[in-house]
Parts: C-alpha cells; structure tokens; sequence
C-alpha cells in the first residue's frame, strides 16, 4: 500500500510567484491497484508522480510504502521499488549502447557495479525471449543501437525493461503521448498485460480519456492539487468519457475561460 499522508508542496516559495500546489493532500493507492490519473496542465498530476518517485522534495508531510516512511529515501533508493516510463521515449533507454547492453543495464538495476562485464552472455536468451514477447522483431536486433529505433519500439523497451527487476509500483508519465495512435494502442495493450501479470500497483498519468476510462480500476482527476474525481471499482467502469468531460467544462467556467 502507498499513502501519502498531509503532503504540502510549494513552488516558488518566499517570492512574489509563490504558489501552493498541494497543501494537506492526502492519498491511499491499495496493492496492485492500477490507478488512471487525468487533469489540465498544472493540475498537480506529474508533481505528484515526481513527490512519488522522489525527483521533487515535500515541503511537509510523508510517503509511506507498507510499513516503511521513504519521505526521506532519495530518489535513486526509491527506485529500487518503483519503476518509471516517461513522456519521452529517449528517457527510459540509453540511444548509443546496443539493446543488449541497454537490458543489461535494466537487468542490473540496483545491484553492485564491481569490476565485471557489464553483459552477462548466460542472460542474453532470457533477454531475447522477453523481447520476443512484445511482437516488434526486436529479439532479432540485439546487437542494434537503441538510437536508430522507432519511438514506439523505445517506449516498449523501456516498459520492459522497468519491470525487469522486482518492483512493487510502476509510474507511468504520459507515456503514450509521443507516439501515433497505433503504436499508442499496441503500448497500451502491451502495458495492461505487463501489469496484470506482474500484478504491478500502477499510477499512470494520461491526457488520452479513453485509456483512462477504459484500463485500470481507479480514476483520479486532479484540480489544483486535490482530486475532484476519485472512483474505483463499479463507480469506475460506470464513468463515460462524457462525465469526464462535463468536470472539465465545469473547471473552466468556474475558471472564467
């Protein structure tokens, strides 16, 4: 289980462009939960996966995981226990090392880097049979630099290789935004059965509403750092694109837009 417990963040703070972003927020994501989060620019939806993940610090309040309080953890620590996929499909692979080298690198996440080859040659079948799995030929390229592929072939790589290693959370940033519709589609799909058979808690960030209605069951729409939608289970599935919609119209009026 995460909780989020009274989390205050400001930016800007003790200038004339200060602002309060979260101010005693709080949020509980149960175990194996694959929450969908949705919301306008500067809602609050990225800050919270960056409070998460430890790139941003907390002006006040705590970050639980089971038992253990990780406010204090550094980001590099955290991400022993979470796996992220970004926006940008250059984000999550390194472009000049070949695929092979790119999924030894994921393989060894978190483990001691000592004076050894950096490819385990016993693993490379392993990593071939989980390229195989994606259904883009990529287990054929092994020794293709990541650099020369499509962007949805990177973003797939990338899903993969987060969740090489035992994580209990994967974070998930808008990661289909960059890419056309269909190679849209294939990651989605790639990332529900990823999720489901990993049995991964799941916080993924999207603009597209459709994904966030139709994966996932929970939806969180954020509004200047509080959540004006929470619903799960029944609630969610009964949730249209259409209810969505009418929220969002219903900020901008109160917006004066």
């Amino acid at each position: 289980m995460l909780e989020l417990k009274h989390i205050q963040k400001y930016y800007n703070a003790g200038t004339v462009n200060e602002m309060c972003l979260f101010e005693d927020f709080n949020l509980t994501i149960k175990d194996r939960q694959f929450v969908s989060v949705v919301g306008s620019n500067g809602s609050g939806k990225t800050s919270l996966l960056n409070i998460i993940c430890g790139s941003i610090p907390l002006d006040e309040g705590r970050i639980i995981i089971g038992t253990e309080d990780i406010t204090k953890m550094p980001e590099h620590k955290r991400q022993r226990r979470i796996g992220r996929v970004y926006q940008n499909p250059a984000m999550g692979t390194c472009p000049s090392m070949t695929i092979l080298e790119n999924m030894s690198l994921a393989d060894n996440k978190g483990k001691a880097f000592n004076l050894r080859p950096g490819t385990n040659r016993q693993r490379v079948e392993y990593y071939r049979e989980s390229l195989r799995s994606l259904g883009l030929g990529l287990e054929d390229k092994m020794n293709v630099k990541v650099g020369v592929l499509s962007g949805g072939q990177r973003q797939a790589m990338a899903l993969l290789m987060s969740t090489m290693t035992p994580i209990e959370f994967l974070i998930l940033d808008e990661h289909t935004a960059a890419l056309d519709p269909k190679t849209a589609e294939t990651i989605m799909e790639l990332t529900d059965k990823i999720v489901k058979e990993k049995q991964l808690t799941t916080i993924m960030v999207t603009h597209n509403l459709r994904y966030a209605v139709e994966y996932g069951d929970r939806l969180l729409m954020m509004h200047q750092g509080t959540a004006v939608i929470d619903k799960e289970g029944e609630e969610k599935q009964a949730l249209t694109i259409e209810d969505i919609l009418a929220q969002f119209n219903a900020i901008s009026i109160e917006c004066g837009n």
